[in-house]
């Protein structure tokens, strides 16, 4: 199934999302609820500009070898460096084709047949989280269940979930206090502290990732906080308008804290190019969601896979055309910034 296919066959049932052919955020600016930004809807649009603004370095005269682009996180070992985002409330944000226990089957066990993993989402809906790592637990544990910033309380037990569906790892999207349904609750939810964080961080039982890091600051406090990763994300483009792109932020970043905690990058990222160009600023792996979503509604499990094979076999075509032939041998000398 091409990706054209899909496109095509998504179109009639995604809501919000227009299924475009170029994934942009132009279409769907200022569209929320859904996969728009928020205010002027800049940001989702920058996130994907800025990465095309990046250019690889081709360089084939080298040995002509067979390319391994396989990755570890976590003693799990990845055909590609590579996950699907995490999304939840897919009925509200993309369209009611699936529930939330049909679409993270379909998710998760598309991207552990592909050989990678799949981040699952949260939301107010407590079910949300119970169906996604229901969903983890049928696939031995292999996807990583993301939760929001919500009161110590509510985090605990959906720590319990977590940790019954033998999940491997588990992300929190500190981001995501932008949100509206996360302001004015009772407790508080949203921004947390280091202190908070590595409280978090204790009631994990798994290696703990932050997502929502945008600055060296906010890299370094991740860090002191004792993460085991942490996210450069601005989530979409739909928590802060005319902030930054991740690719603008990412080099500083790794720059600061490569070596000190694994680093994982999303917003605009569409093709194996983007991947290279990503790996090669030094982020370990990607994360893509809002085409992983499109695969998903035109596709089906046939459709994610189809996503992913094309995926890899555009990062193997550029690895071989800029020279490397591992993920080690991946350097930032094979991208114009």
């Amino acid at each position: 199934m091409t990706y054209k296919e899909i496109i095509e066959a998504a179109k009639d049932c995604m809501g919000f999302c227009k299924a475009c052919i170029v994934c942009n955020g132009k279409v769907c600016k200022n569209c929320m609820p859904g996969p728009g930004a928020k205010g002027i809807g800049d940001v989702a649009i920058r996130n994907y500009d800025k990465w095309r603004e990046i250019r690889l370095n081709m360089d084939t005269i080298c040995s002509n070898e067979d390319v391994d682009a396989s990755f570890e996180l976590f003693g799990k070992k990845f055909k590609y460096p590579i996950f699907a985002g995490p999304i939840g409330a897919v009925q509200l944000h993309y369209g009611d084709k699936y529930t939330e226990e049909e679409y993270n089957d379909i998710m998760l066990s598309s991207c552990a047949a592909s050989g990678i993993a799949a981040f699952t989402g949260d939301g107010v809906n407590p079910n949300i989280m119970i169906s996604a790592t229901n969903m983890i637990k049928k696939q031995n544990g292999i996807g990583i269940p993301t939760v929001k910033p919500w009161n110590i309380d509510v985090i605990k037990e959906k720590m319990k979930l977590i940790t019954d569906a033998n999940a491997f790892a588990v992300a929190m999207d500190v981001d995501a206090a932008g949100l509206p349904f996360l302001k004015n609750l009772t407790p508080k939810a949203g921004s947390k502290t280091i202190d908070e964080l590595r409280k978090i961080k204790e009631i994990s039982s798994v290696p703990f990732i932050i997502k929502g890091i945008m600055t060296v600051n906010g890299a370094k406090k991740a860090v002191e906080a004792g993460a085991d990763a942490i996210i450069v994300s601005n989530h979409g483009g739909r928590v802060l308008d005319q902030c930054a792109s991740t690719a603008e932020v990412l080099p500083e970043i790794v720059d600061a804290v490569k070596g000190k905690i694994k680093i994982l990058v999303d917003g605009g990222i569409r093709t194996g190019a983007d991947i290279l160009k990503a790996l090669a600023i030094g982020a370990d792996a990607v994360i893509i969601a809002r085409t992983f979503v499109i695969a998903a509604y035109g596709g089906g499990e046939e459709g994610v896979k189809s996503y992913i094979a094309q995926l890899g076999s555009e990062l193997e075509d550029a690895m071989i055309m800029c020279g490397v032939h591992s993920l080690k041998e991946i350097t930032r000398d094979i991208v114009r910034l």
